[in-house]
């Protein structure tokens, strides 16, 4: 599978469509006997939907849901900016089983509903074809815009150039290349059946890494990653300000629920910053 987008890339919450954030399908990992040719493929299990959270030092005004690929960016725009939010964080292994996204999200919003308090997905569409979006709806929730964080990081203008311009492009960010040997080579089996490469990545033609922070060992393992493809790495330069509008605006955005369960108001942006005290972390997020 490629990482093109198999969809125009969009900037509204109805997205329909979105690719794995892995850029590659979570295909059968076959046994050892299936390697020899006599087994039945199998696969590897995504961890339980369990979530890390902040835990706020007085009464949240809002409850995050964000996606493990992002919370780690999300969790420190939290803190700059005092934010008063509970941030929750679901395994960025769901990407590799989206259909699983869904369900974790609502168990998540329906139980901050329940307490009175309002609702912002931090997902982009993820690979959820349009489900998620209609959870959002079923619920009264809105989420981050866009196919993928690709979107969220560089533009959706900018990385569907990236696409036309290339479309065997295999797109990494600060997160993906730091987890890629955990999420990605030992995800798809690839520590262990080195053959299966070809399978997976034979068709790309190069490598761009969608840098929100350029530090130089992390810039030196985007450069080890592009030579396990065997090709050249583009750096772009996105930094976190799109993200951080983004969230902004979905902050400001989340309204309370309706009904005697709800005891909060919406959401007081204020200049710069939200209302109250910020939040205390515990656990965590990366």
């Amino acid at each position: 599978m490629s990482s093109s987008p198999t969809a125009p890339i969009s900037t509204t919450a109805s997205s329909t469509s979105s690719p794995s954030l892995l850029n590659a399908d979570a295909r059968p990992v076959p046994s050892p006997a299936g390697a020899a040719g006599g087994g039945t493929p199998r696969t590897r299990p995504v961890p339980p939907a369990a979530d890390a959270a902040y835990i706020c030092r007085v009464p949240p005004q809002a409850v995050v849901i964000a996606c493990g690929a992002l919370s780690g960016t999300i969790r420190e725009l939290v803190r700059r900016r005092d934010w008063p939010v509970e941030l929750h964080s679901l395994p960025s292994l769901l990407h590799n089983r989206p259909a699983q996204i869904v369900p974790s999200v609502e168990r998540i919003a329906v139980a901050a509903l329940d307490r009175g308090l309002p609702v912002a997905v931090a997902y982009a569409d993820c690979g959820t074809y349009g489900a998620l979006d209609g959870l959002c709806g079923r619920l009264g929730l809105r989420r981050l815009p866009g196919l993928h964080c690709y979107d969220l990081l560089a533009g959706p203008s900018q990385v569907a150039a990236l696409f036309d311009a290339e479309p065997g492009t295999y797109v990494l960010t600060d997160f993906l290349v730091r987890s890629f040997r955990r999420s990605v080579l030992t995800e798809l089996g690839l520590d262990r059946y080195p053959e299966l490469w070809p399978d997976y990545f034979g068709h790309y033609r190069r490598v761009v890494w969608l840098a929100q922070r350029r530090e130089p060992a992390l810039e030196a393992e985007a450069g080890a990653v592009a030579a396990m493809f065997g090709l050249p790495l583009t750096v772009v330069d996105t930094g976190t300000a799109r993200l951080e509008r983004e969230l902004e605006r979905l902050l400001s955005a989340a309204t309370p629920p309706r009904g005697p369960a709800s005891t909060t108001s919406h959401i007081d942006h204020g200049p710069g910053r939200l209302s109250t005290p910020p939040v205390q972390i515990v656990g965590d997020l990366s």
